[in-house]
């Protein structure tokens, strides 16, 4: 069941998107080389709690981090290690979100640690800028698939392909909540958008195939092919203005 937001929820719900964009942006602001993963995961958590939040993640269906954090190939779900140290010309994926009174924020950016590759990093503003074509196609009125057809149809021209196993997801009370939001899809089709839908809009975008595999830790997801992969993600309203924003720091 879709649930559209009142008026009240949604402030609330703006404040676990701020403190989830504010503890993203901390985070990403302290890649550099020699960082552990697991340093990054503290910095976001600490930041979260000292809001009066909750990391959303951890403990999710038993994960164990604040913060998924994927490097280069991983596109997704990457857990956190002191033993995972980020090195000059990594891309580094990270997702994480907050609680708040009862409503949560989700978003996610891939961050360049140093010089990365001149591919790399049309990879990363490619994945960006698809982020932001689908959210300006989540208009009143339109349908589900309008979102996902933006993002590939902006992704497969530029030559790159959107991950079909993993999809973004409506967001309020839960986590995860209906519908979900896939990042491919047919303009016209699927559910009817309305005010009061809460979407977390995430694509997922692979240099090489969208095939991925989940490693034995049953959580990290890979490129098949070994293709570097970027993650970008905002929780955002639809008004009958047009879509806005909440995860912005």
């Amino acid at each position: 069941m879709i649930v559209l937001k009142t008026g009240r929820e949604l402030k609330v719900m703006r404040e676990a998107c701020r403190i989830s964009a504010e503890a993203l942006k901390l985070a990403g602001s302290a890649v550099e080389p020699g960082v552990t993963t697991a340093e990054l995961d503290k910095i976001a958590e600490k930041y979260i709690l000292s809001q009066g939040a909750t990391p959303n993640f951890k403990n999710y269906n038993g994960y164990p981090a604040t913060a998924c954090i994927s490097i280069n190939n991983e596109v997704i779900h990457g857990i956190p290690s002191k033993n995972r140290v980020i090195k000059s010309g990594d891309i580094v994926s990270i997702d994480l979100g907050a609680k708040f009174e009862g409503y949560h924020g989700d978003n996610a950016a891939t961050f360049a640690c140093g010089d990365v590759s001149p591919e790399a990093k049309r990879l990363m503003d490619t994945t960006r800028e698809s982020l932001y074509e689908g959210i300006a196609a989540a208009v009143s009125g339109g349908r589900l698939g309008d979102i996902g057809a933006a993002v590939q149809q902006y992704v497969e021209k530029r030559g790159y392909s959107v991950v079909r196993q993993f999809v973004g997801h409506g967001i309020g009370t839960q986590l995860h909540e209906a519908p979900e939001v896939p990042n491919f899809g047919t303009h016209g089709r699927g559910v009817r958008l309305m005010p009061g839908m809460t979407l977390a809009i995430e694509p997922m975008v692979n240099m090489g195939d969208y095939d991925v595999k989940v490693m034995p830790d049953g959580w990290t997801v890979l490129t098949k092919d070994g293709s570097l992969s970027a993650h970008f993600e905002h929780t955002i309203v639809i008004t009958p203005n047009g879509p806005q924003i909440l995860t912005k720091p």
